[in-house]
């Protein structure tokens, strides 16, 4: 099985109230920074594929908000709100200047929040299918049934812990991977591998339970009354790239073009036959829309 300091960039941890793990995958000294928010259930390894696409044209770092990856949560919360304020501590302290903010689902959620209340911190948004509010829609029903599972006390927390007791590692991610739409098989093996690995070398099981599930419910509130979320998105100044996968199972594509609607001023992509998780499931053809627009907004240099 594949170590963790193969990982195609720097491990790092930094105390920001508590210890947050982020790796650096490097880039120019001089290049704009590009910071990675993983989404719910996710990790720095969802980046593993995409950014090495970036690293030429800048510096760039992915950070494991607390709760998640090798981020352990110890006494600190993991709603939503919780870890903005951690985002924000994060660009101060490590970016170290404002910084494009590339947020997939919950991270695009949190990046927008970022963005509307400390805009001089954020250069830029690339919101990679975020979990953003939608007209009136029917869920996929095994997802619909899922959530409504972790919005119940007690039966939120038995489902993690039976679905932890019932199967391996390996195939706790290949199940994950399934439902963000993209086929282990076509991931290259050390993804796999190192994803396997974080969850072996956990050691706070119930305490990253608890964090998963205050952060579900804490986004599933954003969603279910929108208002806040929405007058948050308005406030949002600036270039923002809006990307979305057509078959999307966990935010379907009518809600991203609900918000494509609502924010003409926003550059909105739509990948057709692509889910949850583009960085992970089409690295290069994502890379392909990402690149020149951030080149186009002079969020990167022309050329580098």
């Amino acid at each position: 099985m594949a170590a963790e300091q193969e990982l195609p960039g720097e491990n790092r941890t930094i105390d920001l109230g508590g210890l947050v793990h982020y790796v650096d995958f490097g880039g120019p000294e001089d290049a704009p920074r590009v910071v990675l928010v993983h989404g719910l259930g996710g990790s720095h390894l969802n980046w593993d594929t995409f950014a090495p696409l970036l690293r030429p044209h800048a510096r760039v770092l992915a950070v494991d908000l607390p709760g998640f990856g090798r981020s352990e949560p110890g006494n600190r919360r993991a709603t939503v709100h919780a870890n903005v304020e951690v985002l924000h501590r994060f660009l101060l302290e490590v970016a170290g200047e404002p910084a494009v903010l590339v947020g997939n689902s919950m991270g695009g959620m949190i990046s927008i929040l970022e963005k509307a209340q400390h805009p001089e911190a954020v250069s830029g948004l690339v919101l990679l299918d975020p979990a953003v509010p939608g007209p009136r829609r029917s869920l996929d029903p095994l997802v619909a049934a899922m959530f409504a599972l972790y919005a119940m006390p007690v039966l939120g927390e038995r489902f993690l812990w039976l679905r932890r007791a019932r199967q391996t590692p390996l195939q706790r991610v290949r199940e994950v991977l399934r439902l963000v739409g993209v086929d282990p098989d076509t991931l290259p093996s050390s993804v796999i591998d190192r994803s396997v690995t974080l969850l072996e070398e956990r050691e706070d099981h119930a305490g990253m339970d608890r964090a998963y599930l205050a952060a579900a419910r804490s986004l599933l509130r954003q969603l279910a009354d929108p208002r806040r979320y929405r007058a948050a998105m308005e406030r949002v100044t600036g270039p923002v790239l809006l990307v979305h996968g057509d078959v999307d199972r966990l935010i379907p594509v009518q809600a991203a073009r609900d918000v494509a609607r609502r924010h003409p001023a926003w550059r909105y992509v739509e990948l057709e036959g692509i889910g949850h998780v583009p960085q992970l499931q089409c690295p290069e053809r994502l890379a392909d829309e990402v690149l020149p627009w951030l080149a186009e907004v002079g969020a990167v240099p022309t050329g580098r």
